[in-house]
C-alpha cells in the first residue's frame, strides 16, 4: 500500500499517512488535518497572486516582431471593443490622402509605446483613399475645404466603428502645396475645417489637429515611422546593436539603447535627410547655434516627460533642387548658358547644330537628345564616361567649408562606425530599376555598374530594354538619366554627406517589410504619445484597491477553489470519524467475543 511520511512534522508527530488510512492518534489527526487545510490554502493562493500579479514573462523579441508582421498582413477586427482608432489626412501639393489606423490598449509598460498599425479591410489592403487635387487649389475659395475633404472623412468613418467615433482623434495636416500659400489663405482653409467638420463627423478634432506642418516637422515624422516599423524604439536585445546616448537633461547619465537608423529620400525635386545624434552637441560659433537650432529637434516620445528612454535628437534638413530631376535640369541650364557663352567669342558653334553636338559625359554613349530653353536649342551626343560625369556634377553640391548644408553652416556629425541608413526613392530607383543592384550598397560594387552602364552603345540599351531585362518601371527616360542621376547619387552620399566608400551600413529600399511606410504613421505615434498615461492612471488605482476588494471582485474563482478543498476535508473527516467509530465498534465486539470465550472456557470441566 502506498504511504506518505511527513518527515517535515515535529518528531512527537510521526506517522505515516496511508491513502486509505491514517494511522496517527485522533489528536494528532485533528491537528495533522488543520496543517494540510493551512498549506494548502496558502499553495493555492501564493500560486494564484503569482500568476495574476507577477511579472509574466514576455515573448522574445523576434517572435513578437514576426507576430506583429504576421497580424499586420491580416483583416483589422473591428469586432474587438478594446480596439481604439485614428485617423490621418495628408493633405499634399498634388493630392490629399486619408490613412487609418489601430491600436490596442497600452501594456503598462510606461517605456513602451503604443503599438500602432495601418488598419485592413476585408480584403487585406490598406485603408487609404486620394484625391486631386490638392487642397492649395482652394486658396481663392476656402469655405469649400470641408466639402473637399468630405470624401475621404466618410471614407474613413465607413471602415471606423460607429460606436468609437467620438474616441477617435482626427489630425488633417497640410504640407508642401499650403506653405506656398501666403498665411492668411492658409489660416481661412484651416478654418473652415475646424468649423465645419465637426457639424458632420463626431472624430475627435479640435483647432490644434488641423496644421500646416513645416519640411523639418515633417521629416521628423518620416524617421519616427521607419525606426517604428523597424522596432528600433523597443528594448534592446543582446545581439542589437546600441548607441549611447546623452540627452539634454541636467545631471542625467547616459542611456544605452537600440540603434535607430537615419533615412535619405531623393525625390524628383528635392532630397532629405534625417538621422539620430545621440551625443551632445558642441557649437563653435554663434552662428552655428542658429543654424544647428533651425535643423535639430529634440522630442520625447514617451509619455512621461519625466522619463527619458524615449527622448531623441534629431537632425533633419531639406534640400531644394537636390532631387534627381531637378539636378538634371540645373545642370542642362548650365550647360545651354555656357556654351551660348563660350559661342559668342568662338567660330566653332559646338552644342548648335546637330552635327556638331555638345559631347556630354552624363548620357550613355552613342545618344543623341536636345535641351530647349524658350527659344535656345542646344544639341547633346553622350559620351558615357562616369569618372568625367561625376566631376561634372561636383559643383552642383554648392558645398561650403567642405559640408553640403544649407548655406555650408552646420551639419551634425555622423558616427560612420556604428551607425545605419536606409536610402529610399532615388538612391533605390540608381541601384535597383537598370543596375539590379538594390538593396545593401556597396560603392565599389557601384562605381562598376554605373561605369559600365554610361559606357554601353544606347542602341544596346534600347535593345534591351524591349528584351524586358530591366525592371519592369524602368522606362525610356530612366535609361536617358540613369547615367548622370547614378553620378548624382554617389556624390551626394560620398562627397555632400562625406560617407566613407566602405560604409558598411546602407541599405536602399522601397518597402520596410513589403509595405510602404508613410510620414503619417510617425505623426499619430507623436501625437498620441500621451495617450498610454490613460491607461497606466486607471491600472495605478486597480492596484491601489484593498486586497480584500481586489480577492473579493476579481478572483472569486480562488475561492471557489477554497471552498471545494473545505468540502473534501470535510467529507475525509466525516470518513475518518466513521472509520474510527467503526473501528471501537469492532474492538468492543472483539472484547465481547473475547469475554464469552473466557466464560465458556470457565464453564468447562
Amino acid at each position: 500500500m502506498a504511504r506518505i511520511t511527513l518527515s517535515c512534522l515535529p518528531a512527537s508527530w510521526y506517522c505515516s499517512v496511508s491513502l486509505l488510512s491514517l494511522g496517527c492518534a485522533p489528536r494528532q489527526r485533528l491537528l495533522l488535518l488543520l496543517l494540510l487545510f493551512i498549506i494548502s490554502t496558502l499553495l493555492i493562493f501564493g500560486t494564484n497572486q503569482r500568476l495574476l500579479w507577477g511579472p509574466q514573462r514576455q515573448p522574445g523579441a523576434h517572435y513578437n516582431k514576426y507576430l506583429s508582421i504576421a497580424e499586420a498582413m491580416e483583416a483589422t477586427d473591428t469586432l474587438n471593443p478594446s480596439l481604439n482608432y485614428g485617423i490621418v489626412v495628408d493633405c499634399g501639393s498634388s493630392g490629399s490622402r486619408v490613412f487609418v489606423y489601430y491600436w490596442r490598449p497600452h501594456n503598462g509598460n510606461p517605456h513602451t509605446l503604443l503599438d500602432i498599425r495601418q488598419m485592413k479591410d476585408h480584403e487585406h489592403k490598406p485603408v487609404v483613399k486620394k484625391i486631386k487635387p490638392g487642397i492649395s487649389t482652394l486658396a481663392k475659395s476656402p469655405t469649400q475645404a470641408s466639402n473637399y475633404l468630405q470624401p475621404l472623412l466618410s471614407f474613413a468613418a465607413a471602415h471606423v466603428p460607429r460606436i468609437k467615433h467620438k474616441e477617435t482623434p482626427l489630425y488633417i495636416l497640410c504640407t508642401a502645396g499650403m506653405r506656398l500659400l501666403p498665411e492668411s489663405q492658409q489660416a481661412a482653409i484651416l478654418e473652415d475645417l475646424v468649423s465645419d467638420v465637426p457639424l458632420e463627423f463626431d472624430f475627435l478634432f479640435s483647432s490644434s489637429h488641423a496644421e500646416v506642418i513645416s519640411g523639418k516637422q515633417e521629416g521628423v515624422y518620416a524617421w519616427i515611422g521607419i525606426n517604428f516599423v523597424l522596432g528600433r524604439f523597443d528594448h534592446a536585445d543582446d545581439e542589437d546593436a546600441t548607441v549611447e546616448v546623452t540627452t539634454g537633461s541636467q545631471n542625467q547619465q547616459p542611456i544605452s539603447r537600440r540603434r535607430t537608423v537615419g533615412i535619405m529620400d531623393m525625390g524628383g525635386a528635392s532630397l532629405q535627410i534625417a538621422y539620430e545624434v545621440p551625443s551632445a552637441i558642441t557649437f563653435n560659433s554663434p552662428q552655428e547655434e542658429e543654424a544647428g537650432k533651425s535643423v535639430l529637434a529634440e522630442f520625447n516620445l514617451g509619455c512621461d516627460v519625466d522619463h527619458t528612454q524615449h527622448v531623441y535628437r534629431v537632425y533633419v534638413t531639406t534640400f531644394l533642387g537636390f532631387g534627381g530631376n531637378m539636378a538634371r535640369q540645373r545642370y542642362e541650364d548650365q550647360l545651354l548658358n555656357k556654351t551660348f557663352a563660350k559661342n559668342r567669342f568662338l567660330t566653332t558653334q559646338t552644342g548648335l547644330t546637330e552635327d556638331k553636338p555638345y559631347l556630354d559625359p552624363c548620357l550613355p554613349a552613342g545618344l543623341s537628345d536636345t535641351v530647349v530653353r524658350e527659344n535656345r536649342t542646344l544639341y547633346l551626343r553622350g559620351q558615357g564616361t562616369w569618372a568625367e560625369c561625376q566631376r561634372s556634377v561636383l559643383p552642383f553640391l554648392g558645398l561650403h567649408n567642405g559640408t553640403m548644408s544649407p548655406g555650408g553652416v552646420y551639419q551634425a556629425p555622423i558616427n560612420f562606425s556604428n551607425s545605419e541608413f536606409y536610402g529610399f526613392s532615388e538612391f533605390y530607383y540608381c541601384m535597383e530599376d537598370v543596375l539590379r543592384i538594390g538593396g545593401q550598397y556597396d560603392s565599389e560594387k557601384y562605381s562598376r555598374a554605373a561605369t559600365d552602364y554610361c559606357a554601353t552603345q544606347w542602341s544596346t540599351l534600347k535593345q534591351r530594354l524591349d528584351n524586358q531585362l530591366f525592371a519592369q518601371q524602368a522606362d525610356i527616360s530612366r535609361l536617358k538619366h540613369q547615367c548622370f542621376k547614378s553620378a548624382w547619387m554617389y556624390e551626394v552620399l560620398h562627397s555632400g554627406f562625406r560617407f566613407p566608400p566602405d560604409y558598411p551600413s546602407l541599405k536602399t529600399a522601397q518597402l520596410v517589410y513589403d509595405k510602404e511606410v508613410q510620414w503619417t504613421l510617425g505623426a499619430i505615434l507623436y501625437k498620441t504619445r500621451f495617450l498610454p498615461l490613460r491607461d497606466l492612471q486607471q491600472e495605478t488605482l486597480r492596484q491601489n484597491h484593498p486586497s480584500w476588494l481586489r480577492s473579493s471582485f476579481l478572483y472569486n474563482h480562488h475561492l471557489f477553489s477554497l471552498c471545494i478543498l473545505v468540502v473534501v476535508l470535510a467529507i475525509l473527516l466525516y470518513i475518518l470519524r466513521l472509520r474510527r467509530i467503526h473501528q471501537r465498534e469492532s474492538r468492543q465486539a472483539e472484547a465481547l467475543s473475547l469475554l464469552w470465550v473466557e466464560e465458556g472456557d470457565a464453564l468447562l470441566p
